[in-house]
């Protein structure tokens, strides 16, 4: 047993609290459904938040397919699907990889002066190399164990919406789709 399966284990009863329990379920019918929408669209552009009310997935896509894939992802991990659940772009990656080289980072330069810092900077680099070959397989683990729940168990598909949000930032509308979801 891995240490984030122990550590997953450990937390169980903060895991299967309901609003944590919903959120991670959601978490991973947010991943299956941008797993399905990436398998029919072409370089889909496509990021999510999931809450314990269901998630929202930005991205220019027809609700009618967002919609199709939503409930097509449900059926398929209802089905046993479960490694759906699990994305390789998830923000839970991302964080993983940015505390190890953050990390990693630090540890090699800690107590160093300016002038050692650069003499460090070989060993540094190392460290950081290691802590992305080591962050890939830990964020999928944290994911699979911690963040999401590829068991989608009761949960039901009450709506798909979608607002187009304008930002100081845009050139156009931003395609936002709310999924809203329940459980008993």
């Amino acid at each position: 047993m891995s240490i984030v399966e122990r550590t997953a284990h450990w937390a169980q009863p903060l895991l299967n609290l309901p609003v944590v329990r919903r959120t991670r379920r959601n978490h991973g019918l947010e991943h299956a459904t941008i797993h399905v929408l990436a398998a029919r669209i072409k370089d889909l552009r496509m990021a999510g938040r999931s809450d314990h009310n269901g998630f929202v997935l930005i991205g220019d896509v027809p609700t009618e397919q967002v919609e199709h894939a939503v409930r097509d992802a449900l059926r398929r991990m209802r089905n046993g699907e479960h490694q759906l659940a699990v994305h390789p772009n998830c923000g839970t990656n991302l964080v993983t990889t940015g505390f190890m080289t953050t990390t990693a980072a630090m540890i090699g330069l800690s107590g160093a002066s300016r002038r050692e810092a650069w003499n460090r900077l070989p060993a540094v680099m190392t460290l950081v190399m290691i802590a992305l070959v080591i962050a890939q397989p830990l964020g999928t683990a944290l994911q699979r164990h911690i963040t999401t729940d590829g068991d989608p168990a009761d949960l039901e598909i009450v709506s798909v919406k979608r607002d187009d949000l304008r930002t100081p930032l845009s050139r156009g509308a931003i395609a936002v789709h709310r999924v809203t979801t329940r459980s008993s």
